[in-house]
């Protein structure tokens, strides 16, 4: 699914065509392989890499600004899907989302070099946090509340910040010391030596006055 799949508002021009859409994202990166600059990327030299007229791709992005955030999200691994089954769980799941995803920028210099871009412009990154970091933050604050509804986590303690302590710790390591190691058991390392302070605790027993 594209951004602009994801945007409400009128259906401008003819039916969608996802192979058409794949081309051209693939015409980005094939430009950013080669190493052009985002400030040197026009909708007419996409268009004309990936074999499609400009208005091709104005129909289905209104700007670049907006074609290089999907450029992103189909480099990176797909958002997944929460089991729903805990708390634990559904944060497990997304913070070995954000583990895989430093593990791709790590390992894919193309997607390196454009996230370092994109910090640079800052049309760009608004665009970016707008479509992809702030929905992600939401989910997992939802999560959070719902564990708080759940009677999973202590309800005195603040969500947003919770949400900061949670994706902190894998973020330092992804993105301050690429040096760290990110195993595959780091997720649940994280969640439960959190979730370990934040359960309710249980009310102590009232004991009989003596006779």
């Amino acid at each position: 699914m594209t951004l602009a799949d994801r945007q409400p508002g009128p259906v401008r021009g003819r039916p969608r065509s996802e192979a058409v859409e794949r081309a051209i994202i693939e015409g980005v990166m094939r430009l950013l392989e080669e190493g052009v600059p985002l400030a040197e990327l026009s909708i007419e030299r996409i268009a004309r890499t990936a074999g499609v007229g400009k208005a091709t791709i104005y129909r289905r992005w209104r700007g670049k600004e907006e074609l290089f955030v999907d450029v992103v999200r189909a480099a990176e691994p797909p958002d997944p899907e929460l089991p729903g089954t805990s708390l634990r769980d559904d944060l497990v799941v997304l913070l070995e989302s954000l583990r895989r995803r430093g593990l791709v920028s790590r390992s894919s210099a193309i997607l390196h070099n454009v996230h370092a871009q994109m910090k640079s412009s800052p049309k760009i990154w608004a665009a970016y946090h707008t479509l992809v970091v702030a929905p992600r933050r939401r989910l997992c604050i939802e999560v959070l509340r719902r564990g708080q509804r759940d009677g999973e986590l202590r309800e005195d303690v603040d969500v947003e910040l919770l949400n900061d302590l949670f994706v902190g710790p894998m973020l330092l390591r992804s993105v301050m010391r690429p040096d760290a190691d990110l195993p595959a058991a780091l997720p649940e390392q994280i969640v439960d030596t959190l979730l370990e302070g934040l359960r309710p605790v249980s009310s102590p027993s009232v004991s009989s006055p003596p006779a």
